[in-house]
């Protein structure tokens, strides 16, 4: 890659990026956290839609922006950030799918790596390793804040998936999972932020909340449950980055 090289999917200033970055799939999910926890919030990425917002929480810069669903999408974005605004954190929130029978809905998941069948890593440099690491010092002070705040965080590996496993059965692919047993949910983006973490040399951490779950098909969370787990999840995202 040339020094030349610009950003292509962000379109922003690299002073109005700021160095802490929350990173939710969806765009108006990014909009309801600017609007609703940020101080003087203001749109500086529109590219695409990919709506992202800088302002403060707690007198702390924080950027919140949206990544897209899936390895790839949120692969370009967290690349860019971490490559050419210089980022140095990045929490990803989000929804998942329990794996595991003691993960129950709305419970909150802290993810110490993400397994995945997924061609990204290899695809950029021939990497094989099919498990990437969340950040560990990242980890820590999320699990430590969590304690102070007294919420409950269930801990462990998750899997990153290429699909939305909802819609047809992927038994066939934890089968070939070597850690089967121990993990914790489903979900489809964070094996490649941690892994473009590694690869810049940054930090990147995943929280999400478990919305469905094989075990109990017959819960529904609802939507005003659906969005009290989201904000607890996101304010400890935003009081453990600040930090």
């Amino acid at each position: 890659m040339g020094d030349d090289m610009k950003p292509i999917h962000i379109v922003a200033e690299k002073k109005d990026i700021a160095p802490i970055v929350l990173l939710p799939g969806d765009p108006l999910r990014a909009k309801y956290i600017a609007e609703n926890f940020l101080k003087d919030a203001k749109l500086v990425n529109s590219v695409r839609n990919m709506l992202a917002f800088t302002g403060t929480y707690k007198d702390v810069p924080v950027t919140v922006m949206g990544s897209g669903m899936g390895c790839p999408s949120i692969g370009i974005y967290s690349y860019e950030l971490y490559h050419f605004y210089d980022v140095k954190k990045i929490i990803r929130i989000g929804s998942s799918g329990s794996l595991n029978p003691n993960v129950k809905i709305s419970d909150v998941v802290l993810s110490t790596g993400a397994y995945s069948e997924s061609a990204l890593a290899y695809s950029w440099n021939k990497d094989t390793n099919k498990y990437q690491e969340a950040s560990t010092q990242l980890n820590e002070i999320i699990a430590n804040t969590a304690l102070e705040m007294n919420i409950p965080l269930k801990y462990g590996p998750t899997y990153t998936s290429d699909i939305f496993d909802i819609y047809t059965d992927i038994e066939h692919l934890f089968e070939r999972c070597p850690i089967r047993d121990d993990l914790m949910c489903a979900e489809m983006e964070a094996f490649a932020l941690f892994f473009f973490a590694k690869e810049c040399k940054k930090e990147a951490a995943m929280l999400t909340t478990v919305v469905d779950s094989k075990y109990t098909p017959e819960v529904v969370i609802t939507p005003k449950e659906r969005e009290t787990s989201l904000n607890t999840m996101i304010e400890l995202a935003l009081e453990s980055i600040i930090k």
